[in-house]
């Protein structure tokens, strides 16, 4: 891969004075990306959706080869259908919403590869017309509810469905991950397969039938993940996906 392609990180904010704990974590996990994007080498562009606002995102990444949206707060409910005031409810940042929806739907007609981490796995399926489970309970394997945030992650694991492309990215049909989530994915939204699921039935990985998109609801980037997890499924930013050469 040329060293000189270009790589969009894009988070929601760089700004969370309400909430510093959960930014410092938020930062260790970005810089984890970013450096291994760039070790493997990608020209990393750092990009902020709030901070921006919709139509300058789009422009500042409209030159990325490949995209990858991180982690963050809960997706404004009214981009699903849904209602406020449900239970574990975070603060909401809808411009950020509204940008990376776009971003997602740009890289579709484009066929610009994209991966998308926790709420980007979300953003991938509510930009296509999905829905989000709003709370998944607190005795879950999905989060170590009340934990301090740098024990928040929980260690669980997700059946990857044979033959898909993040099988094959992974390597295997069962892997362990790091998660910290209490929203999942409901209805699927147009053109996606659910190919990763908790034993519980809980969708942790998809990936577009036809295009190089590709979200996972845990953090790869976490200093806990299984070695060389987020290595392999940055991989999914310079492939064509398994669907996409069985449909072809």
């Amino acid at each position: 891969m040329p060293a000189s392609r270009s790589l969009a990180v894009v988070e929601v904010t760089r700004f969370r004075a309400h909430d510093p704990g959960y930014h410092d974590y938020v930062q260790v996990l970005i810089g984890r990306t970013i450096a291994l994007a760039e070790e493997l080498g990608w020209s990393v562009d750092r990009v902020a959706a709030a901070d921006l606002g919709p139509a300058s995102l789009l422009a500042q990444t409209d030159a990325a080869d490949a995209v990858v949206i991180m982690g963050g707060e809960d997706i404004a409910p009214r981009f699903y259908g849904g209602a406020s005031g449900y239970e574990g409810e975070s603060a909401h940042f809808p411009s950020a919403d509204e940008g990376q929806i776009a971003l997602v739907l740009r890289a579709l007609e484009r066929r610009t590869p994209l991966l998308g981490i926790c709420r980007g796995h979300q953003i991938i399926n509510v930009a296509l017309g999905g829905t989000i489970i709003q709370h998944l309970g607190d005795g879950t394997v999905h989060k170590n509810h009340g934990a301090p945030i740098e024990q928040i992650m929980s260690s669980h694991a997700v059946e990857v469905a044979p033959g898909s492309a993040v099988a094959a990215l992974l390597g295997a049909e069962r892997v362990q991950v790091k998660s910290a989530h209490h929203q999942a994915i409901a209805a699927l939204g147009d053109g996606l397969l659910a190919v990763g699921h908790t034993p519980g039935g809980e969708i942790e990985a998809i990936e577009h039938a036809t295009a190089p998109i590709v979200g996972v609801q845990w953090h790869p980037e976490d200093p806990g993940a299984p070695t060389g997890q987020l290595a392999a499924l940055l991989a999914s930013l310079d492939r064509v996906p398994v669907a996409a050469r069985v449909a072809a």
